[in-house]
């Protein structure tokens, strides 16, 4: 038997965003819930986008919900991550828990807004722990807490079966997350010994996918692996050389501001202009860079233009060799 990632835009929509039973044993397996709490129904609500970075616009992966009490839920794969994210993911989760009533409405119909955000890649690397649970709490004392958002964070990397024993449908579906992928044939027989899980890897089957899904879901993956290129070289190696070369340029507008305005002053708001000017153009330079290697690469117009930025004339007269 041959699977698909569960990963990709495809298969964690088709998996989570189609079947109720699925997403509500997932949300019951990874969030913070008490007993008691445990959801026991679900109602898919639309997508709301928040704008992102065009480097990173295909990278999300979000499944939306909620129960008869009221209480929101935002599942999210993402696939590449970056520092703003948490700030994201903070907007994102109170602009559900905002708009839940209108003005003149009492506060007390507000209901808590829980954000699951499943990470395929490591972001606390100073911290041990895969799972990470952020809360509205008093700093003195952390048993008072103000309802409201509920934010958690899963790195899937850090994540081994022998790490979290304690809740088995929370291993089995990070299992699942975690182990399985296209170049699955075989699977463990604990997975399929679960209904739930069994019933998600039946949905991920490859014969279950016609033709132009396939291709969808490799131009995913295709563009996936685009935007990590991209957001690696522009955001370290191309914004660290714009840089340099703007500390550079910028102590010499720097020298010749200042021989107008006072040597002193000119000196710094040169240093300041030149450096700002310098990362733009860095990053200017690094995006025609990539342009080029990507057009090489046979890759369509469309998406250089939005992982670049730059106009269909900049690439169309960008030189092959």
């Amino acid at each position: 038997m041959r699977y698909l990632d569960p990963k990709a835009d495809l298969t964690f929509k088709r998996v989570f965003g189609e079947h109720p039973d699925l997403v509500m044993s997932l949300l019951n397996a990874l969030l913070p819930l008490n007993e008691g709490e445990e959801i026991t129904d679900i109602e898919y609500l639309s997508s709301e986008l928040v704008p992102e970075n065009p480097l990173r616009k295909n990278s999300i992966v979000d499944v939306r919900c909620k129960d008869k009490q009221g209480r929101q839920f935002i599942v999210e794969m993402q696939m590449i991550w970056s520092p703003e994210f948490k700030q994201r993911v903070l907007f994102n989760a109170s602009k559900a828990y905002v708009r839940q009533i209108d003005s003149g409405e009492q506060y007390e119909l507000l209901q808590p807004v829980y954000s699951l955000n499943l990470v395929n890649e490591v972001f606390e690397s100073d911290l041990e722990g895969y799972y990470h649970y952020y809360k509205l709490v008093h700093v003195e004392h952390t048993d008072k807490v103000i309802e409201g958002l509920h934010l958690i964070f899963v790195e899937l990397p850090k994540f081994t079966p022998q790490t979290y024993a304690a809740k088995k449908m929370h291993v089995l579906w990070l299992r699942y997350l975690t182990e399985i992928s296209q170049k699955t044939y075989e699977v463990s027989q604990e997975l399929l010994e679960n209904p739930q899980i069994k019933k998600a890897l039946n949905t991920l089957e490859v014969s279950a996918f016609t033709e132009n899904q396939l291709l969808e879901y490799e131009k995913f993956w295709d563009i996936i692996s685009v935007e990590k290129t991209l957001y690696n070289s522009a955001e370290r190696r191309g914004m660290k050389k714009g840089m340099e070369e703007g500390i550079k340029e910028g102590m010499e507008i720097g020298r010749e501001i200042g021989m107008e305005i006072g040597r002193e002053e000119g000196r710094e708001e040169g240093h300041e202009e030149g450096r700002k000017e310098g990362i733009e153009i860095g990053a200017k330079n690094q995006n025609i860079a990539n342009a080029r290697n990507l057009k090489q690469l046979g890759v369509p117009i469309d998406i250089i233009i939005k992982a670049t930025g730059l106009s269909i004339e900049d690439i169309e007269n960008l030189p092959n060799f």
